[in-house]
């Protein structure tokens, strides 16, 4: 019984990933669907995080491990960018705000073929440290929302 119980939880989720969009809009967020594929978004998204100076320090696709279970799921990629000299800057105005780095780009594939381009802005996830972290992570949280805001614009608008 309970792996029939693991087994329809399980469809269940899997069919509603499947009939996933393009995110909405949310409080902190940047959301831009695009008419590009969910691996043109990807690679495009790369290039522009290398294009900015900045490093993949982190991915996590759970198509991918859907995939290798034998399951098919949309397009599905967290990718966490950052940078030392960022951190150590970072850390020097708030350690407790270490935990949010890398901060992270979401690529979703969309029904109709298309992928969307989402990130928690650097200032939003930042901000429950900033009392603790006053004027030095308010400029870096600020640096990182024009070099964040500038990655997504060429990954979005390149090719």
């Amino acid at each position: 019984m309970r792996l029939f119980a693991l087994v329809f939880v399980t469809c269940l989720f899997a069919a509603g990933l499947a009939r996933a969009d393009s995110l909405s809009e949310r409080e902190g967020w940047q959301v831009l669907p695009t008419t590009k594929s969910y691996t043109a978004l990807v690679d495009d998204l790369k290039s522009a995080i290398k294009d900015e100076g900045m490093l993949v320090v982190t991915q996590a696709s759970a198509s991918d491990g859907a995939k290798s279970r034998g399951l098919t799921i949309p397009g599905n990629r967290v990718v966490g960018v950052y940078r030392n000299d960022y951190a150590v800057r970072m850390l020097e105005a708030s350690v407790a705000a270490g935990i949010e780095a890398p901060i992270r780009f979401y690529v979703t594939e969309n029904t109709d073929g298309t992928a969307t381009l989402s990130w928690k802005t650097p200032g939003f996830v930042f901000a429950p440290y900033m009392e603790e972290g006053g004027q030095a992570l308010q400029e870096l949280a600020g640096e990182l929302d024009t070099v964040f805001l500038a990655i997504a614009d060429k990954a979005v608008t390149s090719r």
